[in-house]
């Protein structure tokens, strides 16, 4: 019942995930015009590999390692601020990569800028620790909270083409207040961090083990969009993401199957109970 109802809360909000774009894209298609849709989606994409780069992969890690001791508070907690240091470090390292790369880019630096927000707000996702103890009920309430005020700060505040800083701030500014809104809820899910006994090290191996397969999926969702600016201009760019998110809004309800289910089989794979994993698997197929 517990899995069956993770997965109706997320499929509800992948549900939402596909009507949004139904309702902003022909909006902002119209209101922003071809050349502030290409700038915004080639920006975009060049900050997503600082983002991916920063992130490694400590969100499927993350949430596996957190799924492993669900049980165990004190050693969940452990676990958790040494992968949140870990990634704070990784990011801080990343931003400063984007830092220099910046002071280099003449054209569309204040877009830039504010594109930058995600990289900061990649550092304070914490929603693989919600994921890892089964938890979906915060972060889909988070979200669908956050995509709401983001179509109505949409609707209410772009109006042409000069908006595009607004519409940029919009998105990134509202994607890091929801990370920020769950760090509250940890103070009864876990421990304060005991300083001395903190390890970072050794997660740094399994989580770029798992970066790797990573870029392999998520590279060429970006590298596409990058490809089409430079060598077509940034219009066609714009025009092939908003043509590629309405197909691809439908994946999502596919997907958030996985989503749910990584950190169920690993919590029983830990306890060993194989037959209960591919009994599990099964049903899931």
């Amino acid at each position: 019942m517990k899995v069956l109802k993770n997965y109706l809360l997320n499929s509800s909000y992948q549900l939402l995930i596909v009507i949004i774009p139904i309702i902003t894209i022909p909006y902002i298609s119209r209101v922003l015009g071809t050349t502030a849709i290409g700038i915004n989606t080639f920006t975009n994409a060049i900050i997503q590999y600082f983002v991916l780069a920063g992130s490694i992969g400590i969100t499927t890690y993350g949430n596996r390692e957190i799924a492993y001791h669900q049980s165990n508070k004190e050693k969940r907690s452990q676990i958790f601020w040494e992968i949140s240091f870990l990634r704070f470090c990784i990011i801080a390292l990343s931003f400063t990569v984007f830092c220099i790369f910046l002071a280099f880019q003449k054209q569309n630096f204040e877009i830039y800028l504010l594109q930058s927000i995600a990289i900061i707000a990649a550092a304070f996702d914490i929603s693989w620790y919600f994921m890892g103890v089964e938890n979906f009920k915060r972060t889909v309430g988070r979200n669908f909270i956050v995509s709401i005020i983001s179509v109505i700060f949409i609707v209410t505040f772009i109006k042409s083409p000069k908006d595009l800083p607004i519409y940029v701030l919009i998105i990134t500014g509202t994607s890091l207040i929801g990370n920020l809104s769950l760090w509250p809820y940890l103070r009864k899910e876990i421990f304060a961090p005991k300083w001395k006994t903190l390890a970072l090290g050794h997660h740094l191996k399994p989580t770029l083990l798992l970066f790797l397969p990573q870029i392999s999926i998520q590279i060429y969702t970006i590298a596409n969009k990058t490809i089409i600016g430079i060598f077509d201009g940034k219009t066609a760019s714009g025009f092939f993401s908003q043509s590629d998110s309405l197909i691809k809004v439908t994946l999502s309800i596919v997907t958030s199957l996985g989503v749910v289910m990584l950190p169920h089989v690993s919590n029983l794979f830990s306890k060993g109970k194989i037959k209960e994993v591919q009994e599990t698997l099964k049903k899931s197929f």
